[in-house]
């Protein structure tokens, strides 16, 4: 609940549209779901990023869990261990403008994420 509140809030001020909030909120939903339940736990940063005179928003989510196996099957369209938004990885990517995944087996996973405005 606290990770959707900080970025939609960090949304609004950067003054994204409110298809581009909802997007990133429900991304961030979903990937910090992921970091309690798959990654046992973990935090997550959030701030504004400013790259060739264009403003977003930035969320990474960083756990010590067991990594995936798969990143693959994990992004694959339709995955999803079924108990979440039933976006899984792969949703959650379709709904962002970058998206990078570091999961090596036994390692943890990082996830960072950019919409910009």
């Amino acid at each position: 609940m606290r990770a959707r509140h900080l970025v939609r809030q960090l949304a609004l001020d950067a003054g994204l549209r409110l298809i581009d909030q909802t997007k990133l909120v429900t991304a961030v939903s979903e990937l910090a779901r992921n970091t309690v339940v798959h990654g046992g736990g973990g935090h997550m940063t959030a701030g504004v990023v400013e790259q060739g005179g264009r403003q977003g928003i930035w969320a990474e989510f960083v756990d010590e869990g067991p990594g995936i196996a798969d990143v693959n099957e994990a992004l694959r369209e339709g995955f999803s261990t079924g108990d979440g938004l039933g976006l899984g990885l792969g949703g959650a990517k379709r709904l962002v403008h970058e998206f990078t995944l570091d999961a090596p087996p036994g390692r943890g996973t990082t996830v960072r994420v950019v919409s910009w405005r």
